[in-house]
């Protein structure tokens, strides 16, 4: 009889395995992976910068005091992948990271779409973890964007339809790394470009200067008295050249947290250099909508499909 028991009571935690791992949550990568495979650039010891997540109903929705950057990877199951991979980074004022709304949800839309999703939990920028701030995050990037293209046979991607999408200060970083990819921010005898192919900027913060700044994102990134090369270098409709990838940009008129003038800016340099843009200005819809809650932005996420099928990505 004690025989009996201890085995039904085996099978009993076989069941509850299965089942946990059948109960996956939705929005469950398929791999995590460190981003550096060797020290992390630049960085500082800091033994009381421990990293916090924000837990809800189970999921971690955000992420601040990244210490170790990670790769999440999100491959499509329920339909045919397409060859066409994006880098997502999510925002969060460059003082935390809206990792489920900017980076779960929207790596299982791209899924959803045959994309083949990376969620990039990146270096936030601080005095106490790195040398220099306002390279961090950016050191972040161009190795993502490496490692993807590095391993884009393995992974049955095309090496020229690898995207970035960026959100709010996320949108920031993918502008930045659209201008900088070719910046030498950290010693690496990798050669491959960290260029992206295109990129999707959502509600995105691109300009530094005082008047349409998002000044929290400036003053995490740059410090409080930023100088004004520092301003120049990082106000991304600045770096423009007829080598940027070309973009696809989201923006609402009646967003008073990072005004559309980011977007518009940047639409506007493209054009003049000559790299094809499509941006939308949607009548409502604020800041941080995600992949849409309400009003006219609700959309975009279909004009953004249909982008993706004319560029021939989809």
């Amino acid at each position: 009889m004690k025989k009996n028991k201890n085995l039904k009571n085996c099978l009993t935690v076989i069941i509850l395995i299965v089942a946990l791992k059948i109960g996956t949550p939705i929005y469950a990568q398929d791999k995590v992976i460190p981003l550096w495979t060797t020290a992390i650039p630049d960085a500082i010891k800091a033994p009381n910068y421990q990293e916090k997540e924000v837990v809800k109903d189970g999921i971690v929705t955000g992420v601040s005091f990244v210490t170790i950057p990670t790769l999440a990877i999100y491959l499509p199951h329920e339909i045919k992948p397409n060859g066409t991979s994006v880098l997502i980074l999510p925002g969060g004022g460059y003082s935390h990271l809206s990792i489920d709304k900017e980076g779960a949800k929207v790596a299982k839309w791209l899924n959803s779409l045959g994309i083949t999703a990376f969620v990039l939990k990146y270096r936030l920028p601080s005095d106490l973890i790195m040398k220099d701030k306002t390279i961090g995050p950016l050191q972040d990037a161009q190795e993502a964007m490496r490692f993807i293209r590095k391993n884009a046979n393995q992974l049955n991607l095309d090496s020229d339809k690898i995207g970035v999408i960026g959100f709010s200060a996320g949108g920031h970083l993918a502008s930045t790394l659209s201008t900088h990819y070719n910046d030498i921010v950290y010693k690496t005898d990798n050669t491959i470009s960290a260029r992206p192919s295109f990129s999707l900027l959502i509600y995105p913060v691109i300009c530094m200067t005082d008047v349409v700044a998002h000044k929290g994102s400036q003053t995490n990134l740059l410090g409080v008295n930023p100088s004004q090369e520092l301003i120049d270098k990082f106000s991304n409709d600045k770096r423009v050249t007829p080598e940027t990838p070309h973009a696809f940009l989201v923006h609402a008129t009646d967003d008073t947290v990072v005004p559309s003038e980011n977007s518009i800016n940047y639409y506007l340099a493209l054009k003049n250099n000559k790299v094809s843009a499509e941006l939308h200005l949607y009548e409502k819809g604020g800041h941080g909508f995600g992949l849409g809650v309400k009003d006219t932005s609700f959309f975009w996420t279909k004009d953004c499909v249909e982008w993706l099928k004319a560029n021939e990505y989809l």
